[in-house]
């Protein structure tokens, strides 16, 4: 089995992207904020959206289930106050939610939370709950920065995320660190503020002592780490200086990387840096880049043709990054899967 642990929901019908413009105007004209039930969407445009684009491409080339998110530029967490962003959360949830009943076979929920700027993030545990006991997702996505590229939140080891990794650890879930869009100019949202994030993430991890206080806590960090594999010497260096343990030692029992890194020299720079045992399959199809590489003819977010395509990879190797980490670090995911197979 090909699980692919980062695709979003970058396709849903244009009715809700037409609600959500209809919600920010409302931020500024309460009588023309929308309600929830305002809201029309039915199975067959789900459907529709979802196999035309996503399960096409997945046919395509040859991947079987994708863990399926709100749509991370879209999450926004900087546009208006907490309530809108519960109710903007709860409704992508949902769908989410809904794409996963009428595609068991193909796609299990991930959370987005309803993070708001200078909002304690104890106020996202509802909504986690709801969609972990609810709607059988497997993991969230936390965004280290809902300013949207200003960083006014504490690092991800200050005690204000405590509460949110209480519950991650409660439920044994993951969370992919994902930032939203960026509405600060010097950041281009997908080509800076995703991979700036990611690299301060990790280094963020590197600095503290976050995972002696939470040994059980599992980060997935996106589009392959940010800069991290390609400055491994420098991380090492810089955790040497701090006094901190190795790096294998303290932080890659609790870090891992997806492989949404967009071509081969790329792929192969972090299977060569990073242990196979904390690489995870992704391609974020469809996701930020979408074109045909004129080099190869082929999508550049094929990303299973560079697993494929690598001569530093055994199939055991392959296999791990396919599937058995998956598992391993979305261990909801793996309990779902044998109840599956047993059937």
């Amino acid at each position: 089995m090909i699980i692919d642990c980062h695709g979003h929901y970058t396709t849903a019908p244009k009715a809700l992207e037409a609600w959500r413009n209809q919600q920010i105007a409302g931020i500024k004209d309460a009588s023309v904020m929308p309600k929830v039930a305002d809201l029309k969407i039915s199975d067959d445009e789900l459907r529709e959206s979802i196999e035309s684009n996503q399960l096409r491409l997945m046919k395509e080339r040859g991947s079987d289930l994708t863990l399926f998110s709100p749509r991370a530029s879209f999450m926004a967490h900087h546009i208006g106050d907490f309530n809108v962003s519960s109710t903007w959360a709860a409704i992508c949830n949902e769908l989410c939610y809904r794409v996963s009943q009428l595609f068991p076979d193909h796609f299990v929920p991930v959370a987005m939370l309803p993070q708001s700027p200078g909002v304690d993030p104890a106020t996202c545990i509802p909504e986690l709950e709801k969609c972990i006991k609810e709607y059988g997702n497997v993991g969230i996505n936390l965004n280290p920065d809902p300013s949207g590229g200003h960083w006014t939140s504490p690092p991800l080891s200050d005690k204000a995320w405590f509460p949110i990794y209480e519950k991650m650890v409660e439920y044994d879930i993951p969370a992919m660190i994902h930032v939203s869009t960026s509405c600060n100019a010097c950041f281009h949202t997908t080509g800076a503020h995703y991979l700036n994030a990611d690299t301060t993430a990790f280094m963020q991890c590197l600095t503290s002592d976050l995972f002696k206080e939470f040994p059980t806590l599992k980060f997935l960090i996106p589009h392959g780490g940010g800069a991290v594999p390609y400055h491994w010497g420098r991380f090492r260096g810089l955790a040497q200086e701090l006094k901190k343990p190795l790096l294998q030692d303290h932080l890659l029992n609790n870090i891992f990387f997806d492989t949404c890194v967009y071509h081969q020299p790329g792929i192969d720079l972090l299977n060569t840096v990073i242990p196979v045992k904390n690489v995870l399959f992704a391609s974020e199809m469809i996701g930020a880049v979408r074109g045909i590489d004129p080099e190869t003819g082929n999508y550049y977010d094929d990303t299973k043709r560079y697993i494929e395509a690598s001569k530093i990879l055994s199939d055991a190797d392959r296999h791990q990054i396919y599937e058995g980490n998956a598992r391993r670090v979305f261990p909801r995911l793996d309990a779902l899967l044998k109840t599956k197979e047993a059937k």
